[in-house]
């Protein structure tokens, strides 16, 4: 397995941003890079005094809980995809998705103990595909077309899926705190997936900057 040691990561810069959209449709022109950064740097502000929400920070290691502006609970170290975090993320390449998301579903069955899903890819990822070229225009289209019959975005396109937070289960806790080793998902230890859980919810949003 290819370890990075979490020490040697650099900042990484926005390039462009992966902020999930209220509306999912497909846009007729193309979202401007700066406009998508601008929401993108706004996202770990609250959306009212008392939304309960997850930061993510990939360059402290950290995941923190917070009740508006209060910080609730703080894990560190947590662990990440192999290959960092960025804001383009494609299938296979062990990358950590940043943007603005929220919990979809649970899995209390999970070899992780409990995974709780994100949904990625969001619409703002999608246009970025699109403006890359990793989607076609059909891609792109067929992405909004399932997005709009199945109320969640699809896991098998050229951006990947199954992307969330979750516990060790049975990996090495040793490991986990040296090294960033997952394949793009965000881990914590079991007791910390535990409480979580209990905290968090179907709706709940979830930062990764």
């Amino acid at each position: 397995m290819f370890l990075i040691n979490r020490r040697r990561f650099l900042a990484m810069a926005l390039s462009l941003p992966a902020v999930a959209s209220a509306a999912v449709t497909a846009p007729s022109q193309a979202a401007p890079s700066d406009l998508i950064e601008t929401v993108l740097t706004r996202a770990h502000m609250p959306r009212h005094s008392n939304e309960l929400w997850v930061l993510i920070d990939d360059q402290e290691a950290t995941l923190s809980v917070f009740r508006g502006n209060a910080l609730v609970e703080r894990y560190a170290p947590i662990s990440l995809g192999r290959a960092g975090a960025k804001t383009q993320r494609v299938r296979g390449d062990n990358v950590t998705p940043k943007g603005e998301f929220r919990i979809n579903r649970f899995n209390y069955e999970s070899q992780w103990r409990t995974f709780m899903g994100i949904d990625f890819p969001t619409p703002a990822h999608a246009r970025m595909a699109l403006e890359k070229g990793i989607y076609s225009q059909t891609d792109y289209e067929d992405y909004f077309d399932y997005y709009r019959r199945n109320g969640h975005p699809p896991q098998n396109t050229a951006l990947g899926g199954a992307i969330g937070i979750h516990g060790l289960g049975s990996a090495d806790p040793d490991i986990h705190g040296r090294y960033h080793w997952t394949q793009g998902c965000v881990a914590v230890t079991n007791e910390q997936i535990d409480r979580l859980a209990s905290l968090v919810g179907v709706g709940t949003r979830v930062v990764i900057r």
